[in-house]
Order: structure tokens, then sequence, then C-alpha cells
């Protein structure tokens, strides 16, 4: 079997229209002509992409802006940095033993308390 090399490798991308409203449209805007009926089409199918791109980005910017304004309330006024210490090491004179920890880790939890 021969393969045509003009054949595109790619699918063919369906045009339909997503949104009811703009289904609705088309459907009252038809003429029954079938090049204008293409050309509205189109026009319809471009109008419905732009529509649908500014609500997803509206959202996502409401959505964000939520985000921030519970981050901000939340966690950022209890948000504190790691506790940094140092402490003499028992097998080397001349490093100490340096540690980082969260402020809320008690180091005191694996300790025993001896009588």
């Amino acid at each position: 079997m021969k393969s045509n090399k003009f054949a595109s490798t790619q699918p063919v991308v369906e045009r339909r229209l997503r949104l009811n409203e703009f289904k609705e449209l088309y459907k009252a805007l038809k003429t029954g002509v079938v090049i204008i009926d293409y050309l509205l089409f189109s026009f319809v199918y471009w109008l419905e992409e732009k529509v649908i791109d500014v609500r997803v980005q509206n959202e996502v910017d409401e959505a964000i802006k939520d985000y921030n304004s519970l981050s901000d309330e939340l966690f950022m006024d209890e948000l504190l940095g790691p506790l940094y210490t140092e402490e003499p090491s028992e097998t080397s004179t001349s490093l100490p033993e340096m540690r980082l920890t969260a402020p809320w880790y008690d180091d005191t939890a694996g300790e025993r308390s001896e009588p």
C-alpha cells in the first residue's frame, strides 16, 4: 500500500459549539445558504472561544485572589522561621553541633526525666 505524502498525519479537530447559548444563537441566525452559514458558524465559534477564555480567566483570577486572602489571614501571621541552635559536640571539639528545628518541635519529648 502506497502512502500519500499529502495526507495529514494529525487528526482533524471537529469544530462544534459547546455552550447552549451559542448553539441557540447559531440556530436563530442560520440562513440556509451554505457559504453564509459557514461564515456565520465560524464567527460564532470564534466568539464562543473568546467568551470561554474570558470566563475561565475571570474564575481563575477570582480563585487566586480568594486563596491569597485566606492564606494571608490564616497562615502568614503564624508562620515562623526555623530555630537555629548550636551546641558543643560530644564527638568533635572544634565543630559544634548545629541544628535547624521547626518552632513547634518539642526537643524534650524523647528524653527521660530522671527521678
